[in-house]
């Protein structure tokens, strides 16, 4: 009997559905605590603090500032929860920028390219989009990352060069305001020579 019993058991560990490698094979479903984590973190960031939304392959980055979140979300889903968020605060607004190279990947490589595009495009219609080189934004964002807060939110998107780099500024005071405030302070011999 202890015999039948321990082979019923070593059945059940072995070849379950549940414990064996199918489940493993299996992506985890979606978690909240990034939504969380956006909701926490939010009020923290500000100007010169980036949100980056990515695909699956983007990489671990070692700047001390930037955190690597898994969403195992839709990335359309967590732009849109991120751009309701920062749309709903009162003290940072965002600055888009997209790989180059998104509009020259190929239906004939990735199917849902132009769907994508268009998707993402209707999204973010309205706000300027910067555009540069993958590469250039990988630099840019270690850069940032050795002064000031990047949290990245990876997502299941497997399309290539489709991460939106969201570089936060200020709501209430804009490029142009502050170009008149330094203007007036330099008018009134207010700034110091190595800030001109």
């Amino acid at each position: 009997m202890r015999y039948l019993l321990r082979k019923i058991i070593f059945s059940f560990c072995f070849f379950s559905p549940v414990v064996g490698t199918h489940a493993l094979s299996q992506p985890p479903p979606p978690s909240t605590s990034w939504k969380s984590e956006v909701a926490k973190t939010l009020p923290l960031l500000g100007h010169r603090n980036w949100i980056l939304i990515v695909d699956s392959a983007y990489p671990l980055q070692n700047s001390s500032g930037i955190e690597t979140i898994e969403t195992n979300a839709e990335q359309l889903d967590v732009l849109k929860y991120v751009l309701k968020s920062i749309s709903a605060s009162r003290h940072v607004r965002p600055l888009f920028t997209m790989d180059a190279e998104l509009p020259f990947v190929p239906d004939t490589v990735v199917p849902t390219v132009t769907a994508y595009r268009g998707e993402v495009a209707s999204l973010l219609h309205g706000y300027s989009i910067d555009s540069k080189p993958h590469a250039a934004m990988l630099s840019q964002i270690d850069e940032a990352g050795k002064q000031y807060r990047v949290l990245v939110l990876k997502t299941t998107m497997t399309i290539p060069y489709s991460s939106v780099f969201i570089r936060l500024d200020c709501k209430y005071w804009g490029a142009e305001d502050e170009k008149r405030l330094r203007a007036k302070m330099a008018a009134a011999g207010a700034v110091p020579k190595s800030d001109q």
